[in-house]
């Protein structure tokens, strides 16, 4: 099956800069394949090449006086940078020309096809349902509920990055950004598990680990990229913490932090909700204190 056939599923964000003459026939050629690609027009090759690096488009078409150019990323999604170099190259081949493919923002060496990354969405989902499992099985309230859960994700987010960016080497960006972004990954998580337990006893738990296990993983697109999900799949993996610790975590290891606020906001959003959940939650659940019975006064006898 060609690339482009496959892309006509999805709607990936391209950019084309260039002669108004030059770039007509390439923005014609998307059309006929409904909508697989939202044209974004720039005024020339660096503006188009700076919404690549910014993660506005996944790649830019840039027609120049030696032949069109196709910036991509492969460090925002190595699966779409190569989907578009053979949709793209098969397109300006019908208009007789050659294309020159550009990575200007590369993955890692250790993992040119993200494959870690995406395996990525894993352990801080796994550790926050069993951080917020055991705190709920221990029966910790208020405070100290949540000293655990957020002790548990610093710890978590520590040794993982030890282990992606330190060790294996798959992770390249700031070490300390990466540790808070895999940690809050993890609260977002534990916190969910531990405040709908606090608020609807054990079986919060089952429901919190399903939403994340068999909705949250995969519906994240860690594995390609969100766009490549059907909608709404893909938006919502997206407002679930696996999707945003993923996204935001590919953000600020590869990217600068290029457009990481709205999925920091989301994982935020989790943490700090659930958590306050935990304490009004656990005074709910507690069961009302009987007051201590006090004495009869002893009758007197009648005297007559």
């Amino acid at each position: 099956m060609s690339a482009s056939r496959r892309l006509v599923a999805v709607v990936l964000p391209l950019g084309v800069a260039g002669p108004a003459a030059a770039t007509a026939p390439l923005e014609r050629q998307p059309a006929q394949h409904e909508g697989a690609f939202d044209l974004h027009h720039y005024a020339d090759g660096k503006a188009a090449r700076t919404a690549v690096e910014d993660r506005t488009v996944y790649g830019a078409v840039v027609v120049t006086a030696e032949g069109p150019e196709l910036p991509t990323a492969s460090a925002a999604s190595p699966v779409v940078a190569q989907l578009l170099r053979e949709a793209v190259a098969e397109r300006t081949a019908a208009t007789g020309a050659g294309l020159r493919t550009v990575d200007v923002v590369a993955a890692p060496a250790t993992d040119p096809r993200g494959a870690a990354l995406g395996a990525s969405v894993l352990p801080p989902a796994l550790a926050g349902i069993a951080a917020g499992a055991v705190v709920s099985l221990l029966g910790l309230r208020g405070i100290r509920a949540v000293g655990a859960l957020v002790g548990a994700a610093t710890l978590v987010g520590l040794v993982a990055a030890a282990l992606a960016h330190s060790w294996l080497g798959v992770l390249t960006g700031g070490w300390w950004a990466e540790a808070a972004v895999l940690g809050l990954s993890t609260l977002a998580v534990s916190a969910a598990v531990a405040g709908c337990a606090a608020l609807v006893g054990m079986p919060g738990i089952g429901a919190v680990s399903f939403l994340v296990m068999f909705l949250g993983n995969p519906f994240s697109g860690a594995a390609s990229a969100p766009r490549m999900l059907p909608e709404p799949v893909g938006t919502i993996g997206q407002c679930l913490p696996p999707g945003a610790g993923t996204t935001l975590l590919r953000s600020v290891s590869f990217l600068d932090g290029a457009a990481a606020v709205g999925t920091a906001l989301t994982l935020l959003w989790w943490a700090a909700l659930d958590l306050g959940a935990v304490v009004p939650g656990s005074l709910l659940k507690q069961p009302p204190t009987l007051a201590a019975p006090t004495p009869e006064t002893p009758r007197r006898a009648l005297v007559a």
